[in-house]
């Protein structure tokens, strides 16, 4: 079977739980405690799919304003992103296009992923509607919009692997 190697950047304000999804999916765990990154943290995760292994080098950049001119240089050389926002915090939603544009910007056929992440904070309902309007149906390359939850796991493999699986 066919091995590729993929960089996978994940994208967010700080504090949106781009740590805690990267935890949730490559190590199985959660921590309520707020892990800052500083700069970058790359981990590692295989995925055996039908056609390919994927070999996913994933990129974990600090979402502090500080760290925003060094981004552009973590962002080269990716062919997918996740971009994460949290939905209890309004700000972050409306940031989601400006880091599609600047994902974009650096990496013109690359794919992305939208996480609304902290999903297991609402009401599913609420969250059906929300993930049914912040769809990017003018950026050919958002592939889905999810609703996550690192600490449930709800739909974090399902992200990656749908990510994965476009990539290969």
């Amino acid at each position: 079977m066919e091995t590729i190697t993929q960089k996978i950047c994940l994208v967010g304000d700080y504090g949106v739980g781009k740590t805690s999804i990267i935890s949730r999916f490559v190590e199985r765990q959660f921590s309520d405690e707020y892990l800052s990154n500083v700069g970058v943290k790359i981990s590692r995760k295989t995925l055996e799919l039908t056609q390919a292994k994927v070999h996913m080098l994933i990129w974990d950049l600090e979402g502090s304003t500080k760290f925003q001119a060094i981004v552009p240089t973590y962002l080269q050389g990716a062919m997918g992103a996740i971009i994460v926002a949290d939905i209890s915090r309004q700000e972050t939603l409306e940031g989601l296009r400006e880091h599609i544009e600047r994902f974009l910007s650096i990496n013109p056929q690359g794919l992305i992923i939208i996480s609304l992440n902290k999903s297991d904070l609402f009401d599913p309902l609420e969250v059906g509607e929300l993930v049914d309007r912040i769809q990017f149906k003018d950026q050919e390359q958002v592939l889905a919009t999810y609703a996550t939850s690192a600490k449930t796991g709800q739909d974090v493999d399902l992200m990656f692997e749908t990510l994965a699986d476009r990539l290969i």
